[in-house]
């Protein structure tokens, strides 16, 4: 167990991770706890803290598949059991750990018969594939699948536009789900009578394995805290001007 002590007026705020799961290599599970506070405080921090896990942490994913073999994203090859589309689905659940910078590039090369899954994606080092057994497709003659592909470093959930223009040079673009926090609830216990009555945070995180429910609790934890930021800034400029308007207006028998 790991607690960690925040100061707050006459109470310290104790956290701590009660339970902690590994169900495979794409489904992690952790539970949190966080007291005591005063009513109402569990509400408000558990909210932002499953909207900040959802939609506030960065995830690595591919983006774009090419090619020129390929006619059309809904076309069949010879010698190969899925369907394009088919193939570019399960290159879209691939699961990417990176501390990437915006995007980079990476390729797959494979000779059939056989099957062709994430151990076959050859990526930068600073890409970590999460589960190297996720499928991708099944060659079913002697034939070369080369496939040339973005890795993207983003948050939330990007819409491909398919554009006429990407299928003529045999680019396909891939719905990107960057969120590597597959759920989050947040639930209460109050306990106590009155003024006196208090509450218990319980946090729920499940992860794709590419974070641990501690890191992606950790990173959104800090999310919320840059975002809060330029409101502290804002007060300290006030408190300067303030305290120099009235500098600035002392009568001159103040320096004498």
């Amino acid at each position: 167990m790991v607690r960690e002590k925040v100061t707050v007026s006459t109470r310290t705020l104790q956290w701590k991770c009660v339970e902690s799961r590994v169900d495979n290599k794409r489904l992690c599970y952790g539970r949190f706890i966080l007291s005591p506070l005063i009513k109402g405080q569990a509400d408000t921090i558990g909210i932002a803290m499953r909207r900040a896990l959802l939609g506030e942490i960065e995830g690595t994913c591919i983006t774009r598949a090419k090619s020129e073999k390929i006619p059309h994203e809904y076309s069949t090859i010879v010698g190969i059991q899925e369907s394009v589309h088919e193939i570019l689905m399960n290159l879209k659940e691939i699961v990417l750990r990176s501390n990437l910078y915006g995007t980079c590039g990476a390729f797959i090369c494979a000779r059939g018969p056989g099957y062709v899954t994430a151990q076959d994606i050859i990526s930068p080092p600073s890409v970590e594939i999460v589960d190297n057994t996720q499928h991708i497709a099944r060659l079913t003659e002697p034939i070369d699948l080369c496939i040339g592909l973005q890795i993207e470093r983003n948050r939330g959930y990007r819409y491909s536009i398919k554009r006429p223009n990407n299928f003529q040079d045999g680019s396909y673009p891939i719905d990107a789900v960057f969120m590597p926090v597959r759920n989050a609830n947040h639930s209460i216990h109050s306990y106590g009578n009155g003024n006196e009555r208090q509450e218990i945070l319980f946090l729920e995180i499940w992860t794709n394995g590419s974070l641990t429910p501690k890191e992606a609790l950790h990173e959104a934890s800090r999310n919320l805290i840059d975002l809060f930021i330029p409101f502290l800034h804002a007060e300290e400029e006030t408190l300067h001007l303030e305290y120099n308007r009235h500098k600035g207006t002392l009568p001159p028998s103040y320096f004498s």
